[in-house]
């Protein structure tokens, strides 16, 4: 027995190899995540991004839960589908309210292709020439060759874009994206899916899960069927504007207990996983109103967040929230292929709108600079002052005499 311990220890044959490393598939506009093996699609908002672990992970759902007026939710839709148009990924949009091609129309411009590089090209914060020039001043030999501009928050090379709001992308652009639109005004009258109608009883959500279905299947993104090995492979971004509205037929916001959206979230979620797919909705829950119904659909995405606006709240008038226009709330991360999900630096996010971008930044508060009032009893000195220097008061005192 020790002869054979010897020769495992030794030059001769051992059971231990070495695990080989599963290969990842290499799709432009994609990067692995850090935290395990499966890939991940930027949002279009790099501060966004790494919040929520890196982008959105393929084959899940990210809900986002639309502020009060749904202006922000809108445009993390834009940002989305813009990222999707410059990493050559194909669309499917589909909404209610607004038509999609109008949404597409409305895209925001990107800057430039080289993230690293023009960051700053064209946003708010100046170049690092412009700096010198406007500010030349002299720092320690050690100091010179060290980075002089901060990276933004989630700031990644050669992954995601930066776009400037006050411009919109090209129609050129726009049109030379295959994309499917679901406008459920023109998919009236809805017809019926028996296969796929199951335990969903409104019918605009089972034309809504067949539509990605047959875009799942015609566009090849279904990983259960082998494909070619010339074939390249890409990823498809869906994006559901505004659903669960009351334009998709919710009634009284979710009180009826209308189990149709659960269970298509439900199915979408289980479709989503075996394709090379990735989705963002967006879902005005603040119009639901039990919280058990919101939270049910919490729990059948995968990452969640909430925007509250401060629009026409209290909060708009508080000057400590003066910089920004509003706060974004993490309900929850993704756990895909992982025991634990990603856990951010902090819990408390506030988002602002500039001119030409939209960032979402950690919560910082201004100092307190106003010197506040001492109360009375914080002054020990305050009881004892009279209104006479001398000994007699007129008030009742014990040191009268």
């Amino acid at each position: 027995m020790a002869a054979s311990m010897g020769r495992g220890r030794g030059g001769g044959s051992t059971s231990f190899q070495k695990k080989a490393r599963a290969k990842s598939l290499h799709i432009p506009g994609t990067r692995p995540s850090p935290q395990g093996n499966q890939l991940l699609v930027s949002t279009g908002v790099p501060s966004l991004d790494h919040i929520i672990g890196g982008g959105v992970v393929v084959g899940t759902v990210l809900l986002v839960e639309e502020d009060t007026f749904g202006n922000y939710a809108r445009l993390l839709v834009k940002y989305f589908m813009a990222e999707g148009i410059m990493a050559r990924h194909p669309l499917l949009l589909s909404s209610a309210e607004l038509h999609p091609r109008q949404l597409l129309g409305d895209l925001p411009a990107p800057v430039s292709e080289d993230v690293g590089k023009t960051a700053t090209h064209q946003g708010d914060v100046p170049s690092e020439k412009q700096v010198q020039k406007e500010a030349p001043m002299k720092i320690a030999w050690r100091y010179q060759n060290l980075p002089t501009e901060q990276p933004e928050l989630g700031a990644f090379s050669q992954f995601g874009h930066y776009y400037d709001l006050s411009r919109t992308m090209s129609s050129e652009m726009t049109d030379s994206a295959p994309s499917r639109l679901f406008y459920l005004p023109d998919e009236l009258p809805l017809e019926e899916q028996g296969a796929w109608t199951g335990s969903i009883t409104n019918p605009a959500y089972v034309k809504l899960l067949q539509s990605i279905r047959d875009v799942v299947m015609e566009g090849q993104f279904d990983l259960t069927v082998p494909q070619p090995k010339d074939v390249s492979r890409t990823v498809l971004r869906i994006g559901l504007h505004c659903l669960g509205s009351p334009l998709w037929g919710e009634q009284d916001g979710g009180a009826s207990h209308d189990a149709s959206l659960p269970h298509f979230l439900h199915a979408l979620r289980a479709l989503l996983r075996t394709s090379l797919a990735a989705c963002l909705v967006t879902v005005p829950t603040h119009l639901f109103q039990d919280a058990a119904f919101t939270r049910r659909l919490e729990k059948l995405c995968d990452s969640v967040v909430r925007l509250e606006s401060f629009a026409g709240s209290e909060k708009e008038q508080n000057p400590a929230y003066r910089d920004y226009h509003g706060l974004l709330y993490v309900r929850q991360l993704s756990q895909a292929n992982s025991l634990l999900s990603h856990v951010p630096d902090c819990s408390d996010f506030a988002f602002k709108l500039r001119r030409k971008k939209f960032a979402v930044e950690k919560l910082h508060l201004p100092p307190e600079l106003q010197e506040s009032q001492q109360r009375e009893q914080d002054e020990p000195v305050a009881a004892l002052k009279t209104s006479a220097a001398s000994c007699f008061t007129s008030g009742k005192s014990k040191l009268d005499f």
